[in-house]
């Protein structure tokens, strides 16, 4: 069994600017009309992603980098650029350690 500090390693070394994530086949991304929010699902797991996380999901599209992502989140939000690299990059580790995405 593997612990979270080889999932985290394994993450850190998938994730960079010029990685194009996509989600695993196993793991939906959808509107749930009776939440009435975005949520993600996954074997024996129910994510409920914050508005900052649905805007970075709604862009994983299997061809944008990450790069670009950050790019376009910093250009919609008239924001640093470096300040959203580090949220966005936190959170796509997080979720690639977690098998939700994959490179």
């Amino acid at each position: 069994m593997t612990d979270n500090r080889e999932n985290d390693r394994a993450a850190r070394a998938v994730v960079d600017g010029a990685s194009v994530l996509r989600f695993a086949p196993h793991a939906k991304f959808r509107f749930d009309e009776t939440r009435q929010a975005w949520i993600v699902l996954a074997p024996e797991r129910l994510l409920l992603p914050d508005e900052q996380a649905v805007e970075i999901l709604q862009l994983i599209d299997s061809e944008r980098t990450i790069d670009a992502i950050i790019d376009e989140l910093a250009r919609r939000y008239e924001a640093p650029r470096d300040v959203i690299a580090a949220d966005v990059v936190t959170m796509l580790r997080d979720l690639v350690g977690k098998k939700v995405l994959y490179r």
